[in-house]
């Protein structure tokens, strides 16, 4: 209770885990908007692409039923995220998010050799598409459909600071950007040049596996504890603008709970300082860093005396 931070404005504890419930539960219902919405592109593709032997479109379509899988695996990911904690996991399950993480890297991965399989075999086959009104319209609402997905999963994942979210809604964009390779690839078809269809559909893998690239990375991050250096200087700042704070050094911060951050520093200051006022200096430390980091969870702070500050005081000999 002494380091909740209160106030007639905002408040920290049982108030502030309500508000980050809240917008979870919001991220949650947008992705089974967007779920709902990527299924029934997905379907009305696979019928255009059937009737059509567009492999372009063939390959846009894999590519939006991978959609479809990972906002299957990320919905749940959420959904498993509230469970309360155990005995057995004490922190609760929130690496939820980081598992469904490493589960659409491979989605994506397979999605793209299928699409490059498809689009190789139409290459040789020498087919060309038919039906070039119904599938210019699927490629149409392919890039709308996913521009949409794209948006509500950027802003949620910005709304409850989830990088996995914000990396799976920009691999969604791109997905729509292939769309408008496919309805490039059909307007060349009309125009006399059906070959350019199957290499449509062999940019669209290419483009697949740069996004299995930058997926990995940034799930790879999130499993390592990894985070932005700009929240490692914003923390030393801030700590250092308080007055009391002589010096401020070892600061960490991870993302501990799936998407909530977990920082970690030392502090120094004047040995004749209170145990009292200590504890003030700490707490308007995190009264602070709790303003300007938004998704930060709990801070642990070290304080050590002015002549006793370093790693060689804390080393057993």
């Amino acid at each position: 209770m002494a380091h909740t931070h209160g106030g007639p404005i905002y408040s920290y504890g049982s108030a502030g885990e309500n508000i980050s419930g809240n917008k979870e539960a919001r991220t949650r219902s947008g992705l089974i908007i967007s779920l709902i919405g990527l299924l029934a592109i997905a379907l009305f593709q696979a019928a255009v692409a059937a009737i059509s032997d567009s492999t372009a479109l063939l390959a846009d379509t894999i590519y939006n039923f991978g959609n479809l899988l990972t906002s299957i695996l990320l919905w749940a990911a959420f959904s498993l995220s509230r469970r309360r904690p155990t005995k057995r996991f004490t922190f609760g399950f929130r690496r939820s998010e980081n598992l469904a993480g490493s589960m659409i890297v491979l989605v994506i991965f397979f999605s793209a050799v299928l699409a490059g399989y498809e689009s190789i075999g139409g290459l040789f086959a020498g087919s060309s598409p038919s039906h070039l009104g119904a599938a210019a319209i699927a490629a149409a609402a392919g890039f709308i459909g996913n521009e949409a997905a794209a948006v509500c999963r950027i802003r949620a994942g910005k709304r409850i600071g989830s990088a996995v979210l914000i990396a799976d809604g920009r691999r969604v964009r791109i997905n729509g950007w292939t769309s408008l390779a496919v309805l490039a690839g059909i307007l060349a078809t009309w125009l006399g040049y059906p070959v350019i269809d199957p290499i449509i559909g062999l940019i669209i893998a290419f483009m697949i596996l740069v996004t299995v690239k930058n997926a990995a990375r940034t799930v790879f991050t999130q499993w390592l504890n990894g985070i932005d250096p700009k929240y490692i200087e914003t923390i030393e700042k801030t700590a250092a603008r308080v007055d009391g704070v002589r010096h401020v050094r070892d600061v960490k911060a991870r993302r501990q709970l799936g998407h909530r951050i977990v920082a970690e520093l030392s502090i120094t200051l004047p040995s004749d300082s209170s145990v009292r006022e200590g504890h003030a200096i700490v707490r308007q430390i995190i009264h602070r860093l709790r303003h300007e980091i938004e998704h930060l969870s709990a801070v642990q702070i070290h304080v050590e005396p002015a002549e006793e500050q370093g790693v060689s005081f804390h080393t057993h000999k």
